[in-house]
């Protein structure tokens, strides 16, 4: 899919870190948005920052719509609620006319040790990094296929989803999830000939407030904090902090859309640690974690 403007995205967890820099890149490549997420403060910006991002590119400073003529709709949406889910794409398309790039972006972290994880860490992890990338595949894909033209699905897995550490057992079964439903679906697509093709964005350290996401964890899954769950996220503060900016995730996104590329990784230093993880596994060991960056 080469050209965007004029298409339409959606993106989800679209009020700050990846999915804020995803929605600006889109509007200043034209592109109509979709924005979803649970933090409505955060959404309103990301929705504000994009029409100034479109209106640069166009040469219109008072624009406040992209600037190929397209929209930026938002909407509060907890992608682990399938009703939730239905409702943002029925506004997709029923608004902006068809979705021709879908971005499974939202997604949260839970760290600790595989025992002291509750049922309600399991449910939390699993309800926005597993069914909100599934709720997105049943809502959007059927109907972007209807369309038969080019499009993008975009799942945000993160290098979690290729590397199960210590501390973050939680984290990488909800994350190899995603990335098994990203590989299972672009195999789907290309059975059945569709032009649709499908992107795993697998980043590693990068600014965003993921460390955080306590502060959006519902009331009736709160937990009370252990020790090793905060060690974790203070560790992964360290990592956010040294990490890229998120501009360069969506830009390699982007590219990623336009070449076709199914994995996309944000430092290089991944790809050999992939590549002595598969060697160790073939040879029967447990792999050794990468050094996380």
């Amino acid at each position: 899919m080469r050209e965007l403007s004029g298409k339409v995205a959606v993106v989800t967890g679209a009020s700050s870190g990846i999915g804020r820099a995803l929605a600006v890149r889109f509007a200043a490549e034209g592109m109509s948005l979709m924005l979803a997420d649970v933090d409505a403060r955060g959404l309103t910006e990301t929705a504000a920052m994009a029409s100034e991002a479109a209106a640069m590119a166009s040469g219109d400073s008072g624009a406040v719509s992209t600037g190929s003529g397209g929209k930026v709709l938002t909407q509060i949406t907890d992608v682990s609620d399938a009703p939730a889910v239905h409702h943002l794409a029925n506004r997709a398309f029923g608004e902006l006319g068809g979705v021709h790039v879908l971005c499974n972006n939202a997604g949260v972290f839970q760290g600790g040790r595989m025992w002291t994880r509750t049922e309600e860490d399991f449910a939390w992890l699993l309800g926005v990094n597993v069914w909100g990338v599934l709720h997105g595949i049943r809502e959007f894909v059927p109907r972007m296929i209807e369309q038969d033209t080019e499009g993008h699905i975009v799942n945000s897995v993160s290098v979690a989803g290729l590397f199960a550490g210590p501390n973050l057992g939680g984290q990488a079964v909800s994350k190899y999830a995603a990335l098994a439903a990203s590989q299972a679906l672009a195999h789907d697509l290309r059975q059945v000939g569709s032009k649709l093709r499908v992107t795993a964005l697998c980043p590693g350290g990068v600014r965003t407030g993921i460390s955080r996401s306590e502060r959006v964890r519902p009331a009736d899954l709160a937990v009370a904090r252990t020790r090793d769950d905060l060690s974790s996220q203070e560790w992964l503060d360290e990592v956010v902090d040294k990490g890229v900016d998120p501009a360069e995730v969506a830009d390699a996104t982007v590219d990623a859309i336009r070449d076709e590329r199914f994995l996309v990784l944000t430092h290089e230093g991944y790809e050999r640690s992939l590549r002595e993880q598969i060697s160790a596994l073939l040879d029967g060991e447990i792999p050794e974690p990468p050094d996380y960056e």
